[in-house]
């Protein structure tokens, strides 16, 4: 896998870095981007360079299109190709507010992050696939959009939240079509309730409601759990799968009486 390369966005915090973590295990070259600069980031690109693989890091908003471009020309002149794309970067709405109370700004700031910023590189990454003439020993390439069981679970606090990662499971699919003929599977992941910096000012709320059954596994979630499930996919171990909604969130979303 050494020269496989990966970008993951929003990859140095939270289930980014569980992805990268577990992809650097597994050999990759990371191309990692996020808000903070380079300097606050120099040491977990340290760690994960460790692992072997080549990894760099760019400042950049995943919401703003001249970011995205940069972002893709600074890949193409480091590393020269491209082999997967994991969609992460996200946030969640400033205030938690009622939808009856929530602004329009907090709406199209989540969903430039969530949804209309994901789907645009995804486009840019896609032709730049299509484009690519790859050799039978660097053929596999994949997109992977992590999402939230949120897409399907409705909070009437995060609205704005929830609109966007349903919006980003339509996108998932409708690029999983267009993308089969070309042999370039897209797989959604859904995560749970994952222990991470977005989810540490409800902590108290959530170890109560999952110590109450709300999760059938009876635990949070890891941000490795979910780089785990990437890493598999985006080995090729299950190919023939292209948009399958992979759910890693300890049973929550099975429906129950």
């Amino acid at each position: 896998m050494s020269s496989r390369v990966a970008l993951i966005t929003g990859g140095t915090r939270g289930i980014g870095l569980g992805v990268a973590r577990a992809l650097a295990r597994d050999g990759w070259s990371l191309a990692l981007c996020g808000l903070r600069s380079r300097e606050a980031v120099a040491t977990i690109v340290s760690e994960l360079s460790a692992a072997g693989g080549s990894v760099e890091y760019w400042p950049a908003d995943i919401g703003s299109t001249e970011d995205r471009e940069k972002l893709l020309t600074s890949i193409s002149a480091r590393f020269g190709t491209l082999h997967a794309l994991v969609n992460n970067a996200g946030r969640a709405p400033r205030v938690r507010a009622d939808i009856l109370a929530a602004t329009e700004e907090s709406f199209e700031e989540v969903l430039r992050t969530n949804l209309q910023g994901p789907y645009f590189l995804t486009q840019a990454v896609a032709r730049l696939f299509t484009d690519q003439a790859a050799t039978p020993e660097d053929a596999f390439r994949a997109i992977v959009f992590v999402t939230s069981v949120s897409a399907e679970l409705a909070s009437p606090q995060r609205g704005e939240y929830c609109v966007s990662k349903a919006g980003l499971s339509m996108a998932a699919k409708v690029f999983a079509l267009r993308l089969a003929a070309a042999r370039i599977p897209v797989y959604e992941v859904r995560p749970g309730i994952i222990a991470t910096d977005m989810t540490a000012n409800v902590k108290e709320v959530y170890d109560k409601r999952i110590a109450d059954g709300l999760v059938p596994d009876m635990r949070w979630g890891h941000p490795e759990d979910v780089g785990r499930t990437v890493a598999s996919l985006l080995r090729g171990d299950i190919p023939y799968a292209t948009g399958t909604v992979v759910n890693v969130d300890g049973g929550l979303s099975i429906p129950r009486l």
